[in-house]
């Protein structure tokens, strides 16, 4: 596995096991009140990072270069910002986080997007070494 598709999966299962604990506080405490912001971490955090993890795995030659570590980056730093983002509106004191979160996310699967352009009709990787 190639270091951007190690960070990608990483995230993923800190973002699940971050989101799975939301889930149960909320549960423990009867308020769903958060359930927005649960979701956006289980979606944004968990799901998308582990769909960029494997696009990386499978089309290795695509997480090389600074628009793959920058798309990254970026979708790391959405989910960071967004998910207390959504909290703090959900709470009526601010909206600014989410707004900046969103707008970092949308970067993101831009980037995601370019990425994915550029790869164009590259065969995916199919052999893998004993080391991974």
């Amino acid at each position: 596995m190639n270091g951007l598709a190690r960070a990608c999966w990483l995230g993923a299962a800190i973002y699940a096991a971050a989101g799975m604990i939301f889930g149960i506080v909320m549960s423990a405490s009867g308020d769903h009140s958060l359930a927005a912001a649960h979701g956006h971490l289980n979606l944004l955090g968990w799901v998308s990072l582990a769909l960029y993890g494997s696009f990386y795995s499978l089309f290795p030659v695509a997480a090389s270069g600074w628009l793959a570590r920058s798309q990254v980056v970026a979708a790391h730093v959405g989910v960071l910002v967004l998910t207390p983002g959504i909290v703090l509106a959900i709470d009526g004191r601010t909206e600014a986080l989410a707004k900046a979160g969103s707008i970092i996310i949308l970067a993101s699967m831009v980037l995601f997007a370019l990425v994915v352009a550029r790869t164009g009709t590259r065969k995916p990787a199919t052999t893998m070494s004993a080391a991974e």
